[in-house]
């Protein structure tokens, strides 16, 4: 049985794979969303225009044409909502295109609906957070009004280019970020200079924000960059007692 609560939201799904389409939309409404379903660019650019929608799930490419152009057409028009894109195309370059269009998380196909759904569930839960003066992830609690972040109920002191890069973190959650996006997002670069400065600086912020004894949070991927994400707890970390 399908349940909806109160505060159900609403997601726009545009996918001309009709059966990914069906099963995408089912397991999601078994979750409790609403799923407005359209297999065009244009259909869906109108049904994000007319109707409140909390999050747009798009295939990459519509029928042979890419869909990167509707999601940057929507940002230029003041569209927020958060956009999870969904696609065959797995290279890193790939994944960088569709978030500088604006994108906020890429999964690639085949995927597992459970993966689906956490994604779903983390962008919403960053977009509901970002509308405050807090931004949200797991156990960290990025304060934008008084710049301090927290684990829990540590404090941890952060420079003022450690906070940006955690902050750029933040507003990626599980997703693969690489040198050159840091450099040309934090540090504002427009070139790639042969330099180890993102590693020195996610060396210092990775001692901060996971202290000896806690789940790390903040982890290197070999030859593609970093990721910021919840990971299970240690068995020998779950099973201890005091």
């Amino acid at each position: 049985m399908t349940v909806h609560y109160k505060d159900s939201f609403t997601i726009l799904l545009v996918e001309d794979d009709r059966e990914l389409a069906l099963e995408v939309s089912r397991h999601l409404e078994e979750l409790g969303y609403i799923v407005v379903h359209f297999e065009t660019m244009s259909a869906g650019i109108e049904a994000a225009r007319l109707r409140d929608i909390a999050l747009i799930i798009a295939d990459r490419m519509l029928s042979g044409d890419d869909s990167l152009p509707m999601i940057e057409s929507l940002r230029l028009k003041g569209n927020q909502s958060p956009v999870l894109i969904l696609s065959g195309m797995a290279s890193v370059d790939d994944r960088i295109m569709g978030l500088k269009a604006g994108g906020d998380d890429y999964l690639v196909k085949p995927f597992a609906m459970g993966e689906l759904a956490a994604r779903v569930a983390a962008l919403l839960r960053r977009s509901n957070s970002m509308q405050g003066a807090n931004l949200l992830f797991g156990p960290l609690v990025m304060d934008f009004i008084e710049r301090k972040v927290k684990r829990g109920e540590r404090q941890i002191e952060l420079l003022p280019r450690e906070f940006k890069l955690l902050e750029y973190f933040m507003r990626h959650p599980g997703v693969i970020v690489t040198r050159t996006m840091l450099l040309e997002n934090v540090w504002n670069y427009n070139f790639v200079p042969q330099t180890n400065l993102v590693d020195v600086h996610i060396g210092k912020l990775r001692h901060k924000i996971d202290a000896p004894g806690e789940t790390p949070l903040l982890r290197r991927i070999r030859n593609q960059g970093f990721i910021l994400e919840l990971q299970s707890p240690e068995p020998s970390q779950a099973n201890s007692t005091n």
